[in-house]
């Protein structure tokens, strides 16, 4: 669809979001019909787990998780040195729920959670509890040199339209006193942070195709009905860890879980111009299935499955044919046959260049490590002809720009947690919703 000043409607709208402000917020309000309902007045029944979406959100017809096409990533600092107070606590709080009764708790509305540092953490006198593994980042890998996000706090906005995180951010940043005719509280959460970057993106058929007019992707070879700028689907049902898997089960931290956010700057003119449709199916998945013809089109048809476990492993497949895929790499990372990280990654054109905001979410980091490690295949590119990133699945088309590690508490926690919460230390999950 297209408006009147000649702009694809879809496009115009991630513009919207990468730019932001208020007045990308109201050119959505003028260009972008919605309904959404808004929150409720009292939000007691909203689970614990902010990290809880998976119940709210739609899903496909083979029943994988459809993802909120619009995202905005906010990195914040305390305005003051030493613990935060109980009017900042109030002041937060009270700020999330005022978007919170904005929109109601879903894909079409708007999902939030709020995140926080090692370096936050490092201002208590007192450490985190041993059931929270949160150490500080690190490059990953032998052949990076990324950034070290220490932000103290990271918010992440999700809507399938992108005047409600425009909105949200907005009315957070305290620039909005009604937001989808509800009045917003005399609080903002700039009234104790300060915001020191801002990271965009978006997922979901069709969106990369119409956004490919940046660096790092030839503009007319991304499929149109791709979710991802690479032209594969991904987040398929059984190759994502269980929101149960990524739950801290016990302390004071109980139904929270951990945040690994890296920033991947992608070069797909390689991808798309020198390798043809073979070399992306044997990187992407596993030369098995390039072989094969598994996979149309970008793999809806595999229904809820990569069905990575169809491949060879991963070294013999290195060895016989000198190229190795992606995900087939990823099944030496599983415990118990199943996945360990629970994906939540998004496509992004910040800086005028394709790229990923890659978010995981993992009970503990070393959890991240542990996979990212495998991608890797450091020991893979030892043993046969493989590089350490030329036919190595996808490692050569990525660089790594960012990396952070953050604490998500439960709902409780999310405003400004001390390192060592009052609460029994012996504290249990309940169940996924509590």
């Amino acid at each position: 669809m297209t408006d009147r000043k000649g702009i694809p409607r879809r496009e115009f709208l991630k513009t919207a979001v990468a730019i932001g402000g208020t007045a990308a917020f109201s050119a959505c309000l003028g260009r972008e019909e919605i309904d959404v309902p808004t929150g409720p007045d009292d939000l007691s029944s909203y689970p614990q787990r902010q990290h809880a979406w998976n119940e709210i959100l739609p899903r496909d017809d083979h029943g994988n998780v459809v993802a909120p096409h619009h995202r905005v990533l906010l990195f914040l600092n305390l305005q003051e040195n030493g613990p935060p107070t109980e009017p900042d606590r109030t002041t937060v709080e009270t700020a999330l729920e005022g978007v919170e009764h904005a929109y109601e708790r879903s894909g079409d509305g708007l999902l939030v959670t709020m995140s926080y540092s090692p370096a936050y953490f490092d201002r208590f006198d007192s450490s985190l509890p041993e059931s929270v593994d949160l150490p500080d980042p690190e490059a990953l890998a032998p052949f990076e040199d990324p950034k070290l996000d220490t932000p103290d706090a990271v918010v992440h906005l999700a809507s399938n339209h992108a005047q409600v995180v425009l909105g949200a951010e907005e009315a957070l940043e305290g620039n909005e006193a009604t937001l989808n005719g509800v009045e917003q509280p005399d609080a903002a959460l700039t009234d104790v942070f300060e915001a020191v970057d801002r990271r965009t993106g978006f997922i979901g058929d069709g969106l990369p195709a119409e956004n490919a007019d940046v660096d790092g992707v030839p503009t007319d070879k991304v499929p149109d009905d791709a979710p991802l700028f690479m032209g594969f689907k991904s987040g398929f049902e059984k190759n994502q860890a269980s929101e149960d898997r990524v739950t801290i089960q016990a302390g004071p931290f109980a139904n929270g879980t951990t945040q690994h956010i890296s920033n991947l700057r992608l070069n797909l003119d390689q991808w798309y111009n020198q390798d043809d449709r073979w070399q992306r199916e044997a990187k992407m998945f596993c030369p098995y299935h390039a072989e094969n013809d598994v996979i149309e089109g970008t793999g809806d048809n595999l229904g809820d499955s990569s069905k990575i476990d169809e491949c060879d492993p991963a070294d013999e497949t290195a060895r016989e044919m000198g190229v190795v895929g992606h995900s087939q790499k990823s099944v030496s990372a599983r415990e118990d046959d199943q996945p360990i990280i629970l994906r939540r990654d998004f496509d992004s054109t910040d800086d005028g260049h394709a790229g990923l905001h890659f978010l995981a979410l993992q009970r503990e980091i070393s959890d991240f490590v542990k996979t990212r490690e495998a991608m890797n295949g450091t020991d893979i590119a030892e043993q046969s002809a493989v590089g350490q990133r030329n036919n190595n699945g996808i490692l050569q088309y990525i660089r790594t720009q960012h990396r952070g590690n953050y604490l998500v508490p439960p709902r409780s926690l999310r405003a400004l947690p001390p390192a060592t919460p009052r609460t029994d230390s012996t504290q249990e999950v309940a169940n996924a919703s509590s």
